[in-house]
């Protein structure tokens, strides 16, 4: 039996995703979620991340693309788990350096919130909704254990740039422009 083509699977359908179903608001901001992973990537790059975290970023919230729960379920008290739906999507074709910041990167807010004074400040409207849902700020316990992530580090890297990349202004690159690096962090992860 042929070993099935994983590259051009993903890429089909990573393109069925951001060219179809990424055109829906992302939460309550004023952008949609095709805008919000390209600046997410886009940022990763500018900072010279490596590139697995780069489609990590680019890549986090597919788990909001992939249920079936609509496009705002927390505006209903849903919490979607998009982190760990998006997380199972991602293990078929990438290793632990792209899936577990993404598993992670809401743990890392709520990290976030605990940890650096005046975090949750700086957070969205939908990030404040979506908290709540979430488990709100951990406790000292759940941050210690957090720690011990092998890739905290890297999903709180990961949520900082899911903060801010929201600008309906900002940077807006093609999606297909990240699938060199999809490619590299799928032989890299």
């Amino acid at each position: 039996m042929p070993t099935p083509d994983l590259s051009a699977e993903l890429h089909a359908a990573l393109l069925e995703i951001y060219n179809v179903r990424a055109y829906g608001r992302y939460g309550l901001s004023q952008v949609n979620q095709l805008l919000h992973a390209v600046q997410s990537g886009a940022l990763a790059r500018s900072r010279q991340l490596p590139v697995t975290l780069v489609v990590a970023a680019l890549l986090h919230d597919v788990g909001h693309m992939v249920h079936d729960l609509g496009e705002h379920p927390a505006a209903d008290g849903i919490d979607d788990r998009h982190e760990s739906v998006g997380a199972e999507w991602l293990k078929r074709y990438f290793g632990p350096a792209v899936v577990e910041p993404v598993r992670l990167h809401v743990a890392a807010k709520r990290y976030l919130c605990t940890v650096e004074h005046g975090y949750h400040a700086k957070l969205s409207d939908d990030s404040i909704e979506s908290l709540a849902l979430q488990g709100g700020p951990m406790s000292a316990e759940e941050a210690s254990a957090f720690e011990k992530e092998v890739f905290w580090k890297e999903a709180v890297a990961l949520r900082r740039i899911d903060e801010i990349a929201k600008d309906p202004r900002g940077p807006m690159p093609l999606f297909a422009t990240f699938l060199g690096d999809i490619e590299t962090a799928r032989r890299e992860s």
